[in-house]
């Protein structure tokens, strides 16, 4: 089973950028679609972005389309999160998250998740 391991969160004002990256671990890399998810203090977890074990297919909520871009790089094992122009209502611990077969936007078809980087978007 891979393992996965977040980094890049931070606080920044609104309309800045931040890049995470989410390192996986164990089995191959390749084998997994990934995703994105988030949550805010109170609310569910959301789905954010997710990308085929190849980076040939992706999609993203509403919210972000157009703002956040998920890539990944096979060769160093590593899914990112490029966000730009940053909102306030961004502000959440963001999670990456592995399962097999093709890419979700359901929280409960993955099978593994990372610990967590927060983002905080100040106005």
């Amino acid at each position: 089973q891979v393992q996965l391991v977040e980094s890049g969160g931070g606080l920044v004002q609104a309309g800045a950028s931040l890049k995470l990256s989410c390192a996986a671990s164990g089995r191959p890399f390749s084998d997994y679609a990934m995703g994105w998810f988030r949550q805010a203090p109170g609310k569910g977890r959301e789905f954010v972005a997710t990308i085929s074990w190849n980076g040939g297919y992706t999609d993203y909520t509403d919210s972000v389309k157009g703002r956040f871009t998920i890539s990944r790089d096979n060769a160093k094992n590593t899914v990112y999160l490029q966000m730009n122009s940053l909102k306030p209502e961004d502000t959440a611990a963001y999670y990456c998250a592995a399962k097999r077969l093709g890419p979700s936007t359901t929280a409960s078809t993955y099978d593994v998740w990372g610990q967590g980087t927060q983002v905080t978007v100040s106005s």
